[in-house]
Order: C-alpha cells, then sequence, then structure tokens
C-alpha cells in the first residue's frame, strides 16, 4: 500500500506544484532573467517592464493588467517582494496598471498606487502593489436533520456568530455539505435524500439566501459533498452511492448549474469529499470504501483521470484538503485515525500523522500555515504546525483542543482568526480563536452557538 501510495503523491503532486505562470517576453529567444516572466531586452529594447513592489500576497491568481492586457500570474506569499514584474509595456506609451484577477483562497482585495504614466525607455520601478485579506461577514452551517441552512453574520473582530434575519433557510431533504464561492455570491448545498444541488444567491448587505432559478438541480445518487473551483466557473459533487462526481458549468451572473459535457466521472467507490487545487489544474477525490483517492485534470472544466488513478491511500480516506499554496495534500482516514500528507512526489516526512478518533474533516488555515483535523469519535479538534518547506507536520502544543459532541466539520476564516468546528451531535458551533504564532485554540466568549439540527457542515463567507 505504500509503495502506490508514493506513485499517487509522484503522479498527482506534480499538479499540485505545477503553478501556470504567464510569462510576457519582448521577442528575445534566449532564458528570461525573473523567475516570474517579464521583458527580456536584446538590443535596442522594444518593451520595458512595470515593476515594483508587492506586499502582504497570500492567496492564488492574483492576476494585473496594463491597459486591459493581463500580465503575470502570482500566488501566495512567495511572490512578495521589492523588484516585481507584474507586466510590461511598450516604450514611450502611456500604461494603466489595474488588478485583472484579486486573489482567492484566501479571498483578497489588492490594490495598485502609482500605476499610471507614461514609459520611457527604461523599467518602470516605483509600482506599489497591497493586498489585504478580506475579513468574514458571513457564516452558514447546514443542518441535516432538519433539512435547512443556519445563515449567521460573523463580527470580524470577535468572531462572534449572530442569526440572519430570516434564518435557517430551507433545504433539501438531508443536506450534508455546503460550498461558498470565492466572490462571496453564491452558495450550493447537496442534498443526500433528494439527490440534488440547491443553488442559493446570497445577499452582500444581509447574508440572506435566496433560491436561484432552477434550483434544486440534479446529481448522482447519494451526494456526499461538494467544492467550487476557484474561478467560480464549475462546481463539483461527489456521488457516494453511484461512484461519480457531477461536474457542473456555473452560470455568470445567476448561479444557475449546467452539467458538464461527459459528466458524471467515475471515482473509486463511495466518494467522501472532494476539493480543487487552488489554481484550479485539478480535482481530488476521497473515496472511502475504496481506500483510494481519484485524481484529475481539468479541460474547461471536464474532468480527466490521471493516469493510474484512483491511487491507494490509506484504509478509510474521508476527507481531503489542498494547502493555499497547492504543494501539499492532506488526507484524513477515518478508519485508521491518522493523516496523510503528500508533497513534490512522495510522502511528507512522519507521513501519516496520529489524529484523534474517526477524522472527519480537515482544513488548511490559509495564513497561519496550521492543519485542523476535526475528530468525530473522540469529540476534539487536533491541530499540527505546517512547515510551509517540506510540508511536514508536527502536532501543536495543547493538541487536540475539545469540540462538542461529533464534531463534523472545521473551517477557518480568511483571516486566520478564528476557526469553526460544527458539532452534529450537540447542535452547536464551537468557534474558537486562533493564536497567531503558534495555531493554538482557545473558545471565544459566548461559544458555542446554537445550529439546527445535526449539523453537518459550515462554510465561511466574505
Amino acid at each position: 500500500m505504500i509503495r502506490r501510495t508514493r506513485h499517487f503523491a509522484s503522479t498527482t503532486l506534480r499538479l499540485l506544484s505545477a503553478f501556470p505562470v504567464i510569462a510576457v517576453l519582448s521577442g528575445c529567444n534566449v532564458a528570461p532573467k525573473f523567475n516570474l516572466g517579464g521583458c527580456l531586452v536584446c538590443g535596442a529594447p522594444a518593451e520595458v517592464n512595470l515593476e515594483g513592489s508587492l506586499t502582504g500576497l497570500v492567496g492564488s491568481r492574483l492576476q494585473l493588467q496594463n491597459n486591459s492586457i493581463g500580465g503575470i500570474q502570482l500566488n501566495g506569499p512567495a511572490s512578495n517582494g521589492a523588484t516585481v514584474v507584474f507586466t510590461v509595456a511598450g516604450i514611450n506609451s502611456a500604461y494603466n496598471l489595474t488588478v485583472q484577477i484579486q486573489p482567492t483562497n484566501p479571498s483578497q482585495t489588492c490594490v495598485v498606487a502609482n500605476g499610471t504614466g507614461t514609459t520611457g525607455t527604461s523599467n518602470v520601478t516605483n509600482i506599489e502593489v497591497t493586498c489585504t485579506t478580506n475579513p468574514p461577514r458571513f457564516a452558514y452551517v447546514v443542518n441535516r436533520g432538519s433539512d435547512n441552512v443556519s445563515a449567521y453574520s460573523v463580527d470580524a473582530t470577535t468572531g462572534t456568530l449572530t442569526a440572519i434575519a430570516g434564518s435557517p433557510f430551507a433545504a433539501g431533504t438531508l443536506p450534508v455539505a455546503i460550498a461558498v464561492d470565492q466572490t462571496g455570491h453564491f452558495a450550493y448545498v447537496v442534498n443526500q435524500t433528494d439527490a440534488t444541488i440547491s443553488a442559493f444567491t446570497i445577499d452582500r448587505s444581509s447574508g440572506a439566501l435566496t433560491p436561484v432559478g432552477g434550483s434544486p438541480f440534479p446529481t448522482g445518487e447519494s451526494p456526499t459533498s461538494v467544492a467550487i473551483d476557484p474561478s467560480t466557473s464549475f462546481v463539483y459533487v461527489t456521488n457516494g452511492d453511484a461512484n461519480t462526481v457531477s461536474g457542473y458549468a456555473i452560470t455568470a451572473g445567476s448561479g444557475a448549474v449546467t452539467a458538464l459535457t461527459g459528466s458524471p466521472f467515475a471515482t473509486g467507490a463511495s466518494p467522501a469529499a472532494v476539493t480543487v487545487h487552488p489554481l484550479g489544474s485539478s480535482v481530488y477525490v476521497a473515496n472511502q470504501s475504496g481506500g483510494t483517492v481519484s485524481a484529475f485534470s481539468t479541460d474547461n472544466g471536464a474532468l480527466m483521470p490521471i493516469s493510474g488513478s484512483p491511487f491507494a491511500a490509506g484504509s478509510g480516506p474521508r476527507a481531503l484538503s489542498s494547502d493555499p499554496s497547492g504543494q501539499y495534500l492532506y488526507i484524513a482516514d477515518s478508519t485508521a485515525n491518522s493523516l496523510w500528507g503528500l508533497a513534490s512526489g512522495t510522502e511528507i516526512t512522519g507521513s501519516p500523522y496520529v489524529t484523534g478518533s474517526t477524522p472527519s474533516a480537515v482544513v488548511v488555515d490559509p495564513v497561519n500555515n496550521v492543519v485542523y483535523v476535526a475528530n468525530q469519535g473522540s469529540n476534539n479538534i487536533s491541530a499540527f504546525a505546517l512547515d510551509a518547506t517540506t510540508g511536514a507536520l508536527t502536532a501543536i502544543a495543547g493538541s487536540p483542543y475539545a469540540a462538542g459532541t461529533q464534531p463534523s466539520s472545521v473551517a477557518v476564516d480568511p483571516t486566520g482568526m478564528f476557526a469553526y468546528a460544527v458539532n452534529e451531535g450537540a447542535g452547536t458551533v464551537s468557534v474558537y480563536a486562533i493564536d497567531a504564532t503558534r495555531g493554538a485554540l482557545s473558545p471565544i466568549s459566548g461559544s458555542p452557538f446554537v445550529t439546527g439540527t445535526q449539523p453537518t457542515a459550515i462554510a465561511i463567507s466574505d
């Protein structure tokens, strides 16, 4: 099994680490002198770099544009620096550098200073791009026992949850999973008994949910999880009894979904969870009964199995999550009470890591390099410090942290200040303040907060 798991890592983690980079060249057929691309000068330049400082970037897919022409894609904190090339412009020409795509995972807003002017014959070097993480605004909890969604406003300073007017909002029968798109405009809930996905628009002022026209939409048998790609173009739903994953295109503006050509796509036995690479280049499915993970590359949303997929991955993989950089993949094995870590073509040192009993969910803090695991059988949350260089995990002092009865889901807000654990057996959600230095968890005042009956999943929206 270990040999096959390493094959899985070798095959799929190449996708996790293969960031697409848009390199803009001036026509010289030589190697780039900047690792992020940029203008190459052969004799008299035809173009110059638009460059300068980039600070605060944590998320992925930041792209700037000059006069509506896109430049280089920038991903994660490693892209920050004092001399970053954003794109190029013609010599002696007017330039207007603006943000074309804001970063996601976590959701951020970047602004450009000194982005307009007229070039000369040398590089423009005084541009400043500053990124800040968008604070949490709303939280949504699906309640499979009461067939609805509890909605809360989030106090970005304290983490406190306050029920939104009109909450809870009706869903289908036995809702079990939820995902909110990166723009915070749409929420998708899978209804296991109905074999449907409910689509909602989110009121950006109040957080209230309104069903999308045509919702709910059909899925395969017994859907179990849902994930949205970072561009908010596609949504994926695992179908537990059909051994498939359904793929849908999201209609811009309305949020309605349409099945992709070729959907549903075959997985292993009893697919329980799905996640999308931070750049949308790959999709991964944990097959709980099969003890495998299915790995797919994407082509305009359609899924194509990686050669050899599905791959062995423990005894009962139930949940999985990629870190924001896309380099590391973590898989919660609910049968073996462990967490697998994969990176750069091999198992991460120390993997698998011991968790509590029946780990049911895993999330990577997008800011503090911490991995949290909800242990449904032992009523607690395991916390591990993540080495950003190797992906190796170290249990944080004080871990595991007490939760309510049967924690079934865990999430971290975009700023990395608070963690949320849904307690299925207690009908509550526990909220923790995250120690920014160590990643330790401390319950906030007023926690836990009441949900509907048998809450199973939570999503945080900015």
